[in-house]
């Protein structure tokens, strides 16, 4: 989230697409309830389903699933054309004017410089044009046909409001009628803020869609500001928090890349980041990349890091290909390429797609380990469960290790929200049995390797043996002695470069923000965003403080936020060129003529000259991007792609299957399905009675949700001779699953192309674990294909047939 969710309460305008934060995210739907109560805050939600979050909303629009750029494109050109557009805004904090090489373009929905044979593009014509200063050329004017201004005009041109209607199947009197409530919104004084969950990441466009909702928001004026942003509402209480502190395989903790085979040393590594300026006087504040990178592996390697060794740059591991992501791992598995896999607090066989290639994969397996507090349908996957899971379990040779860990509730340690507070929690209640918690667990293991290193040796010993592991208890590391660890320290006294004998961090002391992170191996700190979290001043994020003088909901005494505690992500961007608020009303921080003020910590240098540098300092441009140049594998703009399975061809290139860069293995294109054998669009979701797959353990939580359904509109069942309640079988060219049909209102067919959509909608919360009825969801008739930037599955659109029929006898 670019705010958070106590900002919501001052938006005057709340969109949600691609998610359903009142069933999805009760608690924090309160927020949006605070806006409406106190400033007369609508909700509008598009959604495929009528669902909780639109029951209570003001304004309620169907849309096909995996068509949400569509949509968004055609609301940016209807903006555009009704001159709805904050221009002070756009035209001082984003890219408009920038000019673009000659040689970009594009043509039926691709643009230049894409090879076939590789699904990639080459992103050399993406780029700006540069002057003979070394700068971006930028029109003031934003009339050169090659600056982003007239190039986004250009792209989204196609997109009608008959477009929109015919892709989407929304009727167009709904399309513009939100099309004008996101239009006020333009004024400097009112303001949009966007919800959205999986529903907009789990496809094969994924990050396009967030991209175009992004796009709107800068045109709105929207990034930055109090009541704005962009919020993704994270499923998990600490999914913000697994992501910022590396758990992807092509990141280091704070989102640093981990280094590839090429990057040969620490010089190379380097000479690639740090982001030099595109615009006079701007900072860019990826030119401290060196230090936060010295740092972190200074925390790894301890004293073994020196500048003679690149900072134990070679321990690092180096990739091969771009990232090892889940998809990637379980195809190379389903090849016999993985012996041994650590499955930590995850549950793949239901959570990823396609469960007989999971299955398939786990099988050929030698060890599989499986860290979890529940039992889980993976660490049980060589069970038969008859039609549910029919394996052969005698072929099945992998052996399967279940070590029992403890649960938040039994632990200590922080979780990061949605928001980006890291909220310092207590053990509730001593663990049962023989459970253990994932840090003792960790340790103990690397204890045990360290050993046989130590006396047999092997293949690259230093990652083990030089490792820093300077805690209290080697075998119990505590969550204390790991956060400070993140925040990081002084390893020396500290001196102010600019006055040398000015002695600013005594040897041993906790950083207090990562301003003070050095290059030179004197201070550590494993994760840079979070620095600040644990000073010399003790646990910030156990702060109760709830006190709010502002009313501007910032609670800047609650917890810690990252970066910096920092509420509002970009909030320089809230006031005008001059460092005033656009909205004096909501006030974050303010120019008082010498520094910045206010109820935030200011997201740019206290004593930065407003009309100097931009607001958006993370980006070389100092501005914000309509046009993305380089960052996005699929293009610089959001243009309409299909899912992989559609009802529709794509009427930008009627040849193109989904994504053309998306995350695709060769031996999954056969089992893709078409319309002719499967006529229907499914999409998954979550229910507010249980919580992913765990609370299918909790009895009360299986007796107000027991037993698993699909939900289909009373034309499909009509069309089928589907009873309410009764029995169905549904299947797509991947599995298939039995279900209870609930006939419902709530999802209504589609026009789209000349055609009637019909929807399935399937939660995700059974299998054959757990006091729950059997029954399994959506991953076991999901695609494996996976979104071009993260790879993550595409769950929200595919294909299925549907058909009433009994559950056979296993």
């Amino acid at each position: 989230m670019t705010n958070s969710w106590t900002d919501i309460k001052n938006t005057d305008l709340v969109v949600i697409m691609g998610g359903n934060a009142a069933e999805a995210h009760p608690c924090g739907f309160k927020w949006v309830t605070e806006a409406k109560h106190h400033r007369g805050a609508k909700l509008i939600v598009v959604d495929p389903r009528f669902n909780r979050s639109a029951s209570v909303s003001d304004y309620y629009a169907p849309i096909r699933p995996g068509t949400d750029i569509a949509f968004l494109m055609g609301v940016i050109r209807w903006c555009i054309e009704n001159d709805k557009v904050q221009w002070d805004y756009v035209r001082n904090y984003t890219n408009v004017g920038y000019l673009v090489r000659a040689d970009f373009g594009w043509q039926d929905g691709m643009f230049t410089g894409y090879d076939e044979e590789t699904r990639s593009y080459d992103q050399t014509s993406w780029e700006y044009e540069l002057g003979d200063d070394g700068y971006v050329v930028n029109d003031e004017t934003l009339q050169h046909p090659r600056c982003v201004w007239q190039l986004l005009k250009a792209h989204v041109d196609v997109y009608t409001p008959e477009f929109v209607e015919n892709v989407c199947g929304t009727p167009k009197d709904r399309f513009l009628k939100i099309c004008e409530m996101i239009g006020e919104c333009s004024t400097p004084t009112k303001t949009m803020t966007s919800m959205y969950a999986l529903g907009w990441t789990q496809h094969s466009k994924g990050s396009q869609n967030i991209r175009g909702m992004a796009m709107l928001q800068l045109l709105l004026g929207n990034i930055g500001v109090p009541g704005g942003g962009m919020n993704a509402l994270r499923g998990h209480s600490n999914i913000q928090g697994l992501t910022d502190v590396g758990l992807m395989s092509n990141l280091a903790p704070g989102y640093l890349a981990m280094p590839r085979e090429n990057e040969v040393d620490f010089e190379t590594y380097m000479s690639t980041r740090g982001n030099q300026p595109l615009r006079p006087n701007q900072m860019s504040y990826w030119q401290n990349y060196n230090k936060f990178m010295v740092s972190f592996l200074k925390t790894l390697w301890g004293d073994n890091a020196t500048a003679e060794n690149g900072w134990g740059y070679d321990w690092l591991p180096k990739l091969d290909i771009a990232e090892y992501d889940g998809l990637r791992m379980f195809d190379m598995m389903s090849k016999g390429e993985v012996n041994v896999y650590f499955c930590q607090g995850f549950n793949p066989i239901l959570a990823f797609p396609n469960r007989g290639k999971l299955t398939e994969a786990f099988s050929k397996l030698k060890l599989l380990v499986v860290m979890d507090p529940l039992e889980t349908e993976t660490a049980s996957f060589w069970e038969n469960h008859g039609i549910h899971n029919d394996v052969d379990t005698a072929s099945i040779q992998t052996e399967v290790l279940e070590l029992p860990t403890t649960c938040f509730a039994e632990d200590e340690g922080a979780t990061v929200n949605s928001g980006r507070w890291l909220q310092w929690h207590w053990a509730g209640v001593t663990p049962p049995g023989s459970a253990k918690t994932d840090i003792a667990i960790m340790a103990n293991i690397y204890q045990r390797v360290r050993k046989l290193y130590e006396e047999e040796g092997g293949k690259a010993p230093e990652q083990v043996l030089n490792l820093d592991w300077s805690y209290e208890d080697p075998l119990h590391p505590s969550p204390a002695e790991l956060a400070m660890e993140l925040n990081g320290r002084a390893l020396v006294d500290v001196f102010d470069p600019e006055e040398p004998g000015k002695k600013i961090l005594e040897a041993g002391q906790q950083l207090s923000g990562f301003g003070e992170m050095r290059d030179d191996g004197t201070t550590t700190g494993a994760c840079w965003i979070y620095t600040g979290c644990w000073t010399k001043d003790g646990n910030m994020m156990a702060r109760r403080d709830n006190s709010d003088p502002s009313g501007m909901g910032t609670y800047l005494n609650w917890s810690f936020s990252w970066p910096a505690n920092r509420r509002v992500l970009y909030n320089r961007a809230s006031c005008d060129i001059d460092g005033k608020p656009w909205d004096p009303s909501r006030t974050l921080i303010e120019w008082d003529g010498e520094r910045w003020v206010g109820n935030d910590v200011p997201d740019i240098a206290v004593t930065a000259n407003p009309r100097e540098v931009g607001p958006f300092i993370m980006n070389p441009e100092g501005t914000s991007r309509f046009f993305s140049r380089r960052l996005m594998r699929d293009g610089p703009f959001p243009t309409h792609m299909e899912p992989f399975e559609s009802p529709v061809a794509n009427p930008l290139n009627p040849g193109m299957r989904g994504n053309p860069v998306a995350r695709m293995f060769e031996g999954d294109v056969a089992q893709l399905g078409t319309s002719d054998e499967f006529p229907f669009v499914a999409t998954s979701y979550r229910l507010t009675e249980h919580f992913h797959y765990w609370t299918k353990h909790n009895v009360t939580n299986a007796v107000t949700q027991p037993e698993f359904f699909v939900e289909i509109s009373e034309e499909l069942a009509a069309e089928r001779g589907i009873r309410k309640g009764g029995r169905v079988r549904v299947w797509s060219k991947r599995g298939q699953i039995w279900a209870k049909a609930v006939v419902t209102r709530r999802i209504r067919p589609l026009a789209c192309d000349g055609k009637q959509v019909h929807v399935v909608g399937i939660p995700i919360h059974w299998g054959f674990k757990g006091a729950a009825r059997k029954g399994f969801g959506p991953n076991t008739l999901g695609p494996f294909v996976g979104d071009a930037n993260i790879n993550t599955p595409e769950f929200k659109a595919f294909l299925v047939n549907i058909e009433p029929a009994e559950e056979p006898v296993a």
